[in-house]
């Protein structure tokens, strides 16, 4: 086993993945990040996006939607913190959709400049999620 590493993703809610892991790629502050055993150590912010696992059993690949947060990369053991953290087959493209008809609306009614500036930001989280859907519609 000494070509995999220990995957740990987690959210305020539950762990979400653990398990042996022969790669993880996921969307960084800076863009997207690969991450390979013997990784150099790493402390980043994450962007809403993709997080993709390829199993060390050879299984298939797992896919996560995370709404930002924190990755730390040590000798053999990658964590994810997640805000927000979302299995790729409990994804729901309606609902994404139906969240940003909302959010949209809630902008349109909006005031203040914090009131818009919070609501942009869900927007762009549903973005994320909206194309983490879809690629994982592609690939399947």
């Amino acid at each position: 086993m000494a070509n995999t590493l220990q995957v740990d993703v987690v959210s305020a809610e539950a762990s979400i993945y653990s398990g042996a892991a022969e790669f993880v790629v996921l969307p960084g502050e800076s863009g997207e990040l690969g991450i390979y055993p013997r990784h150099t150590p790493l402390i980043t912010r994450i962007r809403p996006g993709a997080v993709r696992i390829k199993p060390a059993d050879g299984g298939e690949e797992e896919f996560i939607f995370v709404a930002g947060g924190i990755l730390e990369v040590q000798p053999g053991v990658v964590t994810v913190l997640a805000d927000t953290a979302i299995r790729g087959h409990d994804l729901d493209e309606a609902k994404a959709n139906d969240a940003i008809k909302r959010a949209e609306e809630a902008r349109a009614k909006a005031v203040d400049k914090q009131e818009i500036a919070t609501v942009e930001g869900e927007l762009a989280i549903l973005a994320a999620e909206l194309a983490a859907i879809r690629k994982l519609r592609s690939k399947r």
